[in-house]
């Protein structure tokens, strides 16, 4: 089973902690950094969870709110996946480990048919 995983963008809350309690208050901070944004860009960057995102603007956002990825950016795994390990560790199956899952099966050869 293939792992979904997911993030919690944590950018509004941290402005907010730091006085920023307006979209428009990061703009001139990251145009400090060199990088330019529209204010229609900065507000889809606070309001919303990125899809993707350059490193420069990363970069510059844990430098303006003086954080860590971390703070920023919380990593959480789909209940799903969560669920169906928890069952196969309670069911006593071991989960393979290394190329084991990766290996394919031997081909049963049978005699012809008569």
């Amino acid at each position: 089973m293939t792992a979904h995983l997911d993030y919690r963008w944590h950018l509004r809350e941290l402005m907010a902690q730091a006085g920023m309690h307006s979209t428009s208050a990061m703009g001139p901070l990251l145009a400090d950094r060199g990088i330019r944004l529209s204010s229609s860009q900065v507000y889809r960057l606070v309001t919303e969870k990125p899809e993707r995102l350059n490193l420069k603007v990363l970069m510059a956002l844990l430098d303006v709110l003086n954080c860590s990825i971390e703070d920023l950016i919380e990593p959480i795994a789909n209940s799903n996946a969560a669920t169906h390990s928890q069952r196969k560790a309670a069911s006593g199956d071991s989960p393979e480990v290394g190329v084991g899952a990766f290996r394919p099966k031997r081909a049963r050869i049978s005699p012809p048919r008569p």
